[in-house]
């Protein structure tokens, strides 16, 4: 072992510098841990990414739930994932847009679910 950290082909390491680049996204997806956080989003999302001081890219990955893009420009899964609990999104669904596939595909083809 040593050298080259553990890579997921395709999938962005969330290494010191990204969880930096993150921190935004991650903050304002951690609040909506808190019921008057999750009424506040769906009352008003924008609005409610403006309080964290989410930038553009920013807001346009969380308003169009791009949960590739959110992990790309930082975003931590296991906070954006509190998004899902809003909406809601079944993680496989969220694991299937990451990859690119439809949902039954991804059920069949990554996770050997028949479907």
């Amino acid at each position: 072992m040593g050298g080259e950290p553990d890579r997921i082909p395709d999938t962005p390491l969330l290494d010191k510098k990204r969880r930096f680049l993150g921190y935004r996204i991650n903050k304002m997806a951690m609040g909506l841990g808190d019921p008057a956080n999750r009424a506040a989003f769906r009352s008003d999302e924008p609005a409610y990414l403006d309080r964290f001081g989410l930038n553009d890219e920013e807001k346009a990955a969380v308003l169009s739930r791009d949960w590739t893009e959110m992990v790309r420009l930082g975003g931590n899964l296991f906070f954006i994932l509190k998004i899902s609990a809003v909406d809601p999104v079944r993680i496989t669904e969220i694991g299937a847009h990451q990859a690119g596939m439809d949902h039954e595909s991804f059920l069949r083809d990554r996770l050997g679910k028949k479907v």
